[in-house]
This record gives structure tokens, sequence and C-alpha cells, in this order.
């Protein structure tokens, strides 16, 4: 499975609009890849909170329209990191799964938001429901920046059948250590290939971390982006996860938060 990860920086003098182009243009070129993956909130910054309301959208809006035909041209699946999705009087931090054909395959609204009270925490609702996705190959579960810290959810991921995890991000230059050891640490615990895909940059007076990773279900990395717009592109082995797990089967050996079965 060939993956390619899109380290976009986010400028905030590039117009949406033009980036929304200069982005659609960068997915069409990586045809021959079999998923594509771009970052977290790249259209308005992960932390240009002011702008959310104002550059909001429905599930299906400008950004959709644009990487579904992106994603349709390229012949790719593509995880068209997230949008400011606008439900009714509601913001949400929503990621789109597209498939080959230009079809929405799934959407997950992040469920952990950042701020501390503040910024993303109070300006979005937070989502419910952990998704998965069945990519070439293997199954994805979809998870997003903050949510990298929170290695519950990626457990229920892996108990819903995942296999590798997709993980857009907008993540600060200055916890950039973090970065890194979390992704490494998710793939390890769970025996899982970790995409996790950052932006590049300045917003908001926020510096990006950039530094996108891949890393197998053994925890080794096998390709990592410096801090200025990259593309990543790895080779992915199925197989893998499969033998990883069978040759070091520790996820058998979970006893919390497991579900017993009845006694009768």
């Amino acid at each position: 499975m060939r993956a390619s990860l899109i380290q976009i920086a986010v400028n905030p003098d590039e117009p949406v609009e033009s980036r929304r182009a200069r982005v659609a243009g960068l997915v069409r070129a990586e045809r021959g890849a079999d998923l594509v993956v771009l970052p977290e909130l790249w259209p308005t910054g992960a932390f240009a909170y002011e702008s959310f309301a104002a550059e909001s959208e429905p599930l299906k809006g400008p950004t959709y329209e644009a990487m579904a035909a992106a994603a349709r041209d390229a012949g790719v699946w593509l995880h068209a990191g997230s949008v400011v999705e606008a439900v009714g009087g509601a913001l949400y931090n929503t990621s789109l799964v597209l498939t080959p054909e230009g079809e929405l395959a799934a959407s997950y609204r992040k469920i952990h938001r950042f701020g501390f009270d503040k910024g993303e925490a109070v300006l979005m609702a937070a989502g419910e429901e952990p998704v998965t996705v069945a990519l070439p190959g293997l199954t994805a579960g979809v998870a997003t920046c903050y949510d990298l810290r929170f290695p519950e959810l990626f457990r229920g991921l892996v108990d819903a059948g995942a296999q590798a995890f997709v993980v857009p991000a907008g993540w600060p230059a200055r916890r950039r250590d973090h970065w890194t050891v979390l992704a490494r640490a998710r793939a390890v615990e769970n025996q899982a290939y970790m995409l996790a895909c950052g932006t590049a940059g300045t917003h908001a007076g926020v510096e990006q971390a950039g530094h996108s990773i891949v890393v197998d279900p053994w925890g080794e990395v096998l390709a990592e982006a410096g801090p200025d717009e990259e593309i990543l592109r790895v080779e992915l082995d199925p197989a893998k996860v499969t033998t990883t797990r069978d040759q070091f089967p520790a996820l058998k050996d979970r006893v919390l938060g497991v579900a017993k079965p009845e006694r009768r």
C-alpha cells in the first residue's frame, strides 16, 4: 500500500480559495498512491480561532467539493484533513475520508478538543463516535491532533478492527517532542501503523511543528518530515500488522478495559 502525507504550510496571507486550489493540485500530483493524507484544519489554520465561524462550511461544502474532485482525478483514497463543519448553530472539527471515486466514505468529528476552556474547547462541539474506515488492504482508525494524547481512544479503535491510525494535526512547534513520542507510543502499544500528518508554517502567531511521521507496528519510524512544507511517500505492508501481533501477542494479555464474558 502506497501512502503519501502532504505536510501543508498554512500561510495566513494565502486566501483560503487559493489554498484549496493549490492543495487540490498537490493531491492530483500523487496519482499512483493508494492513500493521500492532509493535515488538520488546513483551510483555516488550527489556531485561527477568530476565523472558525466565518470559514465554517457544511460537510459537503467547498473543501469537500475541491478534494472530492482531486481524489477522483488522482484515483486515490484521500483523508482530506479536517474542516470547521457548521451544523445548525454548532461547529465541529470534522475529518473527511473520500474514496477514489470522490464519494464520502467516512467523516469523524474530533472527540477531544484542545484549549483548556478556551479556543477550540469552547468554540467547537465534541464528537462522540470513534470511526474506522476500510482502506485497501487494511482498516484505519481515524483520530485528530489532540486525540493523540488519549490512548483509550486508540484502544477502542483497535477493538473496532483498526490496523492503522490516520491522524491529521495542527501541532505546535513548542511541543514537537510530545508529537513524536506520542505517535510512536500509539503505534507500539497497539501494534498498528501510525500515519500522523501535521502542518508547517505559522498561523495565528503559532509556529507549527511539521515533522509528519509514519511509524510501523513495531514502532520503527519509516519516514519523518522536517519543519517545512513537504510530502512523505511510504510503502506499507498490511501483513506486518498481523505478523507483529502474532510474534509478540501483547494485545492478547490485556486485562483492564476488556469486556468479560457473562457468567451463566
